[in-house]
């Protein structure tokens, strides 16, 4: 688990992250507790890690502002401590998921990158659809960042940087991820306050890991120039940091009935499980392809035995008929110096 620094964070006002700390990058990494200090303290703070705000958006620079501005204590009653608190067993899980632990170690394939790639896809296409739907509803609205967050652009270019400009004829997702595609969209129509669990887990998740497994990504697979990894980048976010201090200062202010705080606790929970049961069914997936794949080479090695036998036959035949060939000459030479030495004796 990554702990985001108090009062005695850098100075920048940036997570240091290292390989190592880094657990699941689009799954979110909650920090116990946070504070948000006064850029008073740190002018250096105030100058390098201001956030590139929309224009039209002056309630978003008056947040922004009073983020900075103010103290911030984190107490159990706020939203995000409490999804923290219930969902800690299945980010324990996820976290240990063969997939995850695959990125930890960097031992990851192409393959299963590029199947990750497809299943992100499908999943923030049915989540921005569903935010974008629902932009105007009193839950969704302060949270709703699509400029600084929307990953569906940057997943497009790196489906098509790997599978070309027909990457949708291409792309090959398992059934969990078309069931947790399926969710958001049930609950953007039914429950649309629950989209704050997904939101939260998702957008934090990939901003608090993204530039370390983007790192980790580029040097396992040996991406050159970022190619491939936009997925990893968050251009229009220049303080992850401030920024993801932005965004629970947000969520932690919606007011929900404590059965809507219930509903989304439950989705919170349900949005790590989807995840996990998505981790699961891509390994699989590769799991079934490497199989397919030794399989079919060990047929065409199968299938080209024979010709190599017949060819090793004919080497073997061709052999001896020289041989015999080579046999039958020194015997005739033999023969005619035995007669030329009888005929010496004679």
């Amino acid at each position: 688990m990554i702990h985001a620094q108090s009062s005695q964070q850098s100075e920048e006002g940036v997570d240091e992250l290292n390989p190592g700390e880094c657990r699941v990058s689009w799954l979110v990494l909650i920090p116990s507790s946070f504070t948000l200090c006064a850029v008073s303290r740190s002018p250096k703070l105030h100058n390098s890690t201001q956030l590139k705000l929309s224009q039209d958006d002056p309630k978003m620079e008056a947040d922004m502002q009073k983020v900075q501005c103010e103290k911030v204590q984190v107490t159990d009653s706020d939203l995000s401590e409490q999804i923290k608190a219930v969902t800690k067993e299945s980010h324990i899980r996820a976290e240990n998921t063969q997939l995850m632990l695959s990125f930890q170690k960097a031992n990851i394939s192409l393959q299963q990158y590029k199947l990750l790639l497809c299943s992100l896809y499908k999943i923030y296409e049915a989540l921005e659809e569903e935010m974008d739907r629902n932009a105007s509803h009193e839950s969704v609205a302060p949270i709703y960042f699509p400029q600084e967050l929307g990953r569906m652009e940057a997943l497009k270019k790196d489906l098509e940087h790997f599978y070309g400009q027909d990457w949708r004829e291409k792309m090959n997702v398992p059934s969990a991820t078309l069931r947790y595609a399926q969710r958001l969209r049930e609950i953007g129509s039914e429950h649309p306050e629950r989209l704050v669990a997904h939101a939260y887990t998702r957008y934090l998740g990939d901003l608090s890991g993204g530039q370390v497994l983007g790192r980790i990504t580029q040097k396992a697979l040996g991406l050159k120039n970022g190619e491939g990894l936009a997925f990893f980048t968050f251009p229009a976010v220049s303080s992850p940091n401030l920024f993801k201090q932005l965004y629970r200062s947000r969520m932690n202010s919606i007011e929900l009935t404590e059965t809507q705080r219930e509903g989304v606790l439950e989705e919170a929970v349900r949005a790590f499980e989807y995840n996990i049961q998505v981790f699961d069914d891509l390994q699989n997936l590769v799991s079934i392809s490497e199989k397919n794949e030794l399989r079919q080479r060990n047929k065409t090695h199968n299938l080209k035995t024979p010709d190599v036998r017949v060819n090793q036959s004919s080497a073997l035949s061709s052999s001896l008929t020289s041989t015999s060939q080579l046999l039958r000459m020194l015997l005739g030479v033999c023969f005619v110096l035995a007669v030329g030495m009888g005929m010496y004796a004679l």
